[in-house]
């Protein structure tokens, strides 16, 4: 029993070392490492579970590669077992991080450095602008233009004019999106019953 706990938790360390090794580009990217190491390698789980797993772990905020991590070391070994794959799976980008911060740190007064990064803020501000225009056209698009504007309007006052929290502002624009076309239909009814 104790040498097969022993090799689950080496396995959880391998599959998890391997996958924030490998996993580059975000979350999404690296679900299939994690399926591969899951599903083919280890088989803790079939494919049709993985995706089912991999879709209730989208819904749930953070980032979802370390959410995988954690389930499947939850599904092994319990919470000893999430905190284990967890820190297995972040393990390599923390070491790249200190690595990479400790070298920028070491070279951050040098006139090329300066010049990198000064080269690439404008790229990134238009990345910035597309995805914000990306996220109008839909705002927009579901909720109309009078709406999408005033929702705009009332996201800017709140973070701006009163520094709320911009968690508190996306749980309240949240919540209420989950009661907008509700509150639409029977703003339009009311509406019809005055004009007839």
């Amino acid at each position: 029993m104790e040498k097969e706990t022993t090799t689950q938790y080496r396995q959880l360390a391998l599959a998890m070392l391997r996958t924030g090794l490998f996993g580059f580009g975000g979350g999404p990217s690296v679900m299939p490492l994690f399926r591969v190491e899951a599903v083919d390698t280890y088989k803790w789980m079939d494919n049709e579970e993985f995706g089912e797993t991999l879709a209730i772990a989208n819904t749930l905020p953070g980032p979802v590669a370390t959410k995988m991590a954690a389930y499947l070391g939850y599904r092994l070994k319990g919470w000893t077992g999430a905190c284990w794959a967890t820190l297995w799976h972040i393990f390599p980008t923390s070491v790249a991080m200190v690595l990479l911060f400790s070298l920028v740190d070491a070279i951050s007064g040098s006139e090329v450095v300066a010049g990198m990064i000064g080269a690439v803020t404008p790229v990134i501000a238009v990345l910035l602008a597309q995805m914000a225009y990306d996220f109008g056209k839909k705002a927009v698009k579901g909720f109309g233009w009078v709406f999408g504007i005033l929702t705009f309007v009332i996201a800017f006052a709140a973070l701006q004019g009163f520094d709320v929290h911009p968690g508190f502002v996306i749980i309240a624009f949240i919540i209420y999106g989950v009661f907008h076309y509700k509150l639409m239909d029977k703003w339009r009814s009311r509406q019809k019953g005055e004009s007839s």
